[in-house]
């Protein structure tokens, strides 16, 4: 498989990687919008002519920030709705209130290395934020994403997943000590894992599912590891780190494409050996065996719930 590469690298802006690209008639989510680059994800696509809706679990905070987007941007078609991932009934009513064809969806929310807590259906909280209220919901948008033709699902995940798969036999770490950058990791490596699987799944309906690693930006999410760690030389600005989410969401390079990784701007490369928290995507969580074990997992405890 040859390696999807462009001309875009680390210090590439949102705006840059969508120069040209016009979005006039498409139809947009994005989840977290409220903070960090789901802010600028959500500019930027409005800006290139997309009709976006900022899903939120804040519908007050948001709402502002969806002002703020038209009155910058020019956008008419901005607007926030409720949303918070983490609980799965959240999730069904705003999959509930969606009406017509969705081309993008973007898979940003997150928190990150959160101290141990359950949501209220019993789930780990960083396994419920970072993955399984965004699988629900991409499950229940399905249809609008079948009727949109080449929907594209980007989901935020993180250098982080190579900290750990998904343990399978405790995934809400019932058993084993809890470790917030251990479920971290794991949530971010079935963040991954959901693009594979759906991807293959959703091939027929023109629906492509792809994951990404930002960088490092300096936002809330570190409130937890008590700021960002990275060098200064490695970091990214909250435009950089927008960058290569919209890059995979927009890109012709990306037609037709799904069940890939990718960080700066390109596809990464697949490593075997840990490498603690550094660059490329973890073979573990681009295997399908892995895949279609999580989803079969998975799909009752979106429906049970």
């Amino acid at each position: 498989m040859t390696l999807i590469t462009s001309d875009f690298g680390f210090t590439s802006t949102a705006e840059e990687v969508t120069a040209g690209i016009d979005l006039r008639g498409k139809k947009a989510i994005v989840t977290g919008a409220s903070s960090g680059i789901g802010i600028e994800t959500a500019r930027v696509l409005a800006m290139r002519g997309a009709d976006v809706t900022l899903a939120v679990r804040n519908l007050a905070a948001g709402t502002g920030i969806a002002e703020d987007i038209r009155s910058t941007t020019g956008s008419t078609t901005v607007r926030a709705a409720e949303l918070d991932v983490s609980d799965l009934w959240s999730v069904r009513e705003f999959v509930s209130k969606w009406t017509g064809p969705l081309d993008l969806l973007i898979n940003n929310a997150g928190v990150m290395a959160t101290p141990e807590e359950r949501t209220a259906e019993g789930f780990e909280l960083q396994f419920a934020t970072n993955y399984l209220g965004h699988f629900a919901l991409a499950v229940g948008l399905r249809p609008a994403l079948a009727a949109a033709g080449g929907a594209r699902v980007v989901t935020v995940s993180s250098s982080g997943h190579l900290l750990s798969p998904v343990v399978f036999d405790d995934i809400n770490f019932r058993f084993r000590q809890y470790d917030p950058l251990a479920a971290y990791g794991q949530s971010k490596t079935a963040a991954v894992l959901f693009g594979v699987a759906a991807s293959s799944r959703w091939a027929a309906d023109g629906i492509t599912v792809n994951s990404v690693m930002p960088g490092a930006i300096s936002t809330g999410l570190q409130k937890h590891t008590g700021g960002l760690k990275t060098p200064p030389e490695g970091r990214k600005s909250i435009e950089q780190g927008a960058a290569t989410t919209l890059f995979v969401a927009t890109s012709p390079l990306l037609e037709g494409i799904g069940g890939r990784y990718f960080e700066d701007n390109n596809e990464a490369v697949t490593v075997y050996d840990g490498n603690g928290w550094l660059s490329g995507v973890a073979f573990y969580a681009l295997d399908p065996v892995n895949a279609d074990r999580l989803w079969e997992t998975a799909l009752p405890l979106i429906t049970a719930s």
